[in-house]
């Protein structure tokens, strides 16, 4: 089993050991009682909603590519992309950055030039969803904290990116250790980059179509609530839960949020919403992130079963990832 096989593996069965914790909490028993009456068309709804985020998401990739002057093939540009869902459960989803290195064994496009895509992706991520919980805190007054603290670190990021004198002191503060001095010149070209793109046009282009990729994703939430008989959970507090417990679990950087966005998302469906008891908020949490999180999961690791078949030199870019086989972060 190789060194990403494991991590993934150990990663599932943490999934597994939140979904156990979660219905505990929802009794068993209930839990059962709910989804026997479940309507599982909104659940086969809300899986739509998140291919079409991901579809947006991946124009959005495709777009960051042409700025940044990267010509790939369609079809691996797609398989790429995908790919990077397999390693989204990692800390602050670190492990996306393979898709870097996929690029590199695939169209030879040295990682410092397409890492700069991988973050502001993230940073686009955040800045949208932020958006979504900043519209439904305004309307239902909940997950205020939580959201500041995400505009605060999107701020601080961008501090940094904006102050060059900083943002140099930062990189040269982390390549001060013998051993990661040859990333210096690496990490400041990927700092260049990346300021390109975080620039006022992109960033709002970026996070415009963020915001239109995870409202879907939002919508899907609501659309699995609303399956179960009597519940009804109104389109923006279902935003701001969804929202707001998402960039929770980026905060914590916890592998993919696990426990920290299922035990926010369970407790403020029983707190925020009327009607949803225990069970209900509890078989809700496990079926959206099935059609989400899981979703994207199983859809990296066909991307990279497909990705292999189709550029067999790509195998190698998942040892010599963001860890490779020595522990040390390569470039």
């Amino acid at each position: 089993m190789t060194r990403t096989s494991r991590r993934l593996a150990l990663v599932v069965a943490g999934g597994v050991a939140v979904f156990a914790a979660v219905s505990i909490y929802g009794d068993i028993g209930e839990l059962g009682a709910r989804l026997g009456g479940y309507a599982w068309w909104t659940f086969a709804a809300a899986i739509a909603l998140a291919l079409l985020n991901y579809a947006i998401r991946f124009a959005r990739w495709s777009l960051y590519l042409r700025r940044r002057r990267i010509a790939v093939p369609p079809r691996t540009s797609l398989y790429v992309f995908l790919s990077g869902f397999a390693l989204s459960i990692t800390p602050g989803k670190v492990g996306e950055l393979i898709k870097s290195y996929l690029l590199r064994a695939t169209a030879r496009v040295p990682v410092a030039t397409s890492a700069p895509i991988v973050v502001a992706e993230r940073v686009t991520d955040l800045a949208a969803l932020l958006l979504l919980g900043l519209a439904g805190v305004a309307l239902h007054g909940v997950g205020g904290a939580t959201v500041l603290a995400g505009a605060a670190a999107i701020a601080a990021g961008l501090a940094v990116l904006a102050w060059p004198r900083l943002a140099g002191a930062v990189i040269a503060l982390v390549t001060r250790p013998r051993r990661l001095a040859g990333l210096r010149p690496r990490l400041e070209e990927a700092h260049a980059g990346l300021v390109d793109l975080v620039r006022p046009a992109p960033l709002a282009w970026g996070a415009g179509l963020g915001v239109v990729a995870w409202l879907a994703e939002c919508a899907g939430f609501a659309l699995v609530l609303s399956g179960f008989p009597g519940t009804e959970v109104p389109l923006g507090l279902a935003v701001l839960i969804y929202a707001v417990t998402t960039v929770a679990g980026a905060l914590s950087f916890l592998p993919g949020g696990l426990l920290v966005t299922e035990a926010g998302m369970t407790l403020l469906l029983v707190e925020s919403a009327r009607g949803v008891d225990q069970a209900t908020a509890a078989a809700a949490t496990i079926l959206i992130r099935l059609a989400t999180l899981w979703l994207a999961v199983l859809l990296g690791l066909g991307a990279l079963a497909l990705l292999r078949r189709h550029a067999p030199e790509a195998a190698g870019a998942l040892e010599a990832g963001p860890a490779g086989p020595t522990g040390r972060a390569e470039a």
